[in-house]
């Protein structure tokens, strides 16, 4: 009977919890950034690089190292976790298109200038 109730409680509690509009136990803290960060268009899938042409652009030194791109994100987004990294074409030039994976369960892009590491967007 004590395990019947427990559960029944249990079950409550997280019905409850889960129809508790807008808030997470989890926010995200507003980390200090400088200045605004403008949000833009996100590029679309089939214009990003293959593997291989992005490591030639790698190796022509036509860009910049993902990780200095994923550096440069974590200044705006800093305890995300960064699932992915793309090298895409926008606009005139290539950029990094990062997806991160924030505590509370959201997913952010964040848009990352290929050649000078400077964010260009989320």
């Amino acid at each position: 009977m004590r395990y019947v109730l427990a559960l029944l409680f249990a079950g409550l509690t997280v019905a409850v919890l889960a129809t508790e509009p807008g808030e997470t136990w989890a926010e995200e803290s507003a980390a200090p950034v400088v200045g605004t960060i403008p949000v833009q268009a996100m590029p679309r899938t089939e214009s990003c690089l293959s593997p291989a042409d992005m490591r030639e652009a790698l190796a022509d030194k036509r860009v910049i190292e993902p990780v200095a791109a994923i550096r440069a994100a974590r200044q705006v987004i800093p305890r995300a976790e960064i699932q992915r990294a793309r090298l895409c074409r926008h606009d005139d030039g290539l950029v990094y298109l990062l997806t991160a994976l924030r505590r509370d369960g959201q997913f952010v892009h964040v848009m990352v200038d290929a050649t000078t590491g400077q964010i260009t967007g989320r």
